[in-house]
């Protein structure tokens, strides 16, 4: 009798065992599939601060692109901006540009950079410069971006990443042709003075008015 027992027992712990193995597997499973929108990590640019999920797309710069060289001509363009209005670099001659571009509209590292960008204008007027920037989204993306966040400078639409291309400043990310991470810095005359490439947004507009600042000491003087 008690070796029975001691069987039945036995039975009876095997199968709660089995029985918790099989729950802990159905739990597991039973972990909530993320969103497609949770899936895209806040930032696509690996150079950014902002926490993402671990498992992500692998993002690459697009093979053959040249990023300008300091000393050449900038290459001219003509952007729609938020406002839906052409501009064209062209338009600023005169002045120093502050040309940046970013990957997405509404983006933890994005957003933070755009308004370190705004809270510096006052600096950036002083300094006779002005803000530029440039992603593949839509002018009314731009637009909403802009007014959500309180933006005065302008920002400008390159689709189809043909500019982008053009200043060496495109990654992919899922198949996607997006803005790289890059800055330069344009010469009244239309010269690119100063590139910064894989920028962290953080501190990114400190550095860009510390480098003005020297550029402006530096560069020759306007005659009367």
């Amino acid at each position: 009798m008690t070796s029975k027992v001691s069987i039945l027992c036995m039975g009876g712990i095997i199968g709660a065992l089995m029985l918790s193995g099989v729950s802990a597997i159905a739990g597991e499973s039973a972990q909530p599939t993320p969103s497609a929108e949770e899936a895209v990590p806040n930032h696509p640019d690996p150079q950014s601060t902002v926490t993402t999920p671990a498992a992500v797309a692998p993002v690459s710069k697009t093979e053959g692109e040249t990023t300008p060289a300091v000393g050449a001509q900038a290459i001219d363009f003509s952007l729609t901006s938020g406002e839906g209005k052409p501009t064209a670099l062209k338009d600023y001659r005169g002045e120093w540009v502050v040309l940046y571009f970013y990957p997405k509209d509404f983006t933890g590292g994005c957003t933070l950079e755009a308004h370190n960008f705004q809270s510096d204008q006052a600096k950036y007027d002083k300094l006779n410069a002005v803000v530029l920037g440039v992603s593949t989204d839509s002018p009314e993306s731009h637009k909403d971006f802009c007014a959500k966040e309180e933006l005065s400078f302008k920002l400008l639409s390159d689709p189809d990443a043909k500019i982008s291309s053009q200043y060496g400043s495109v990654m992919e990310y899922q198949g996607a042709k997006m803005s790289a991470r890059n800055t330069f810095i344009i010469t009244p005359e239309g010269k690119i003075a100063k590139v910064f490439t894989k920028v962290n947004p953080t501190a990114h507009s400190e550095e860009v008015l510390a480098a003005l600042d020297e550029l402006r000491k530096s560069s020759p003087k306007p005659k009367d």
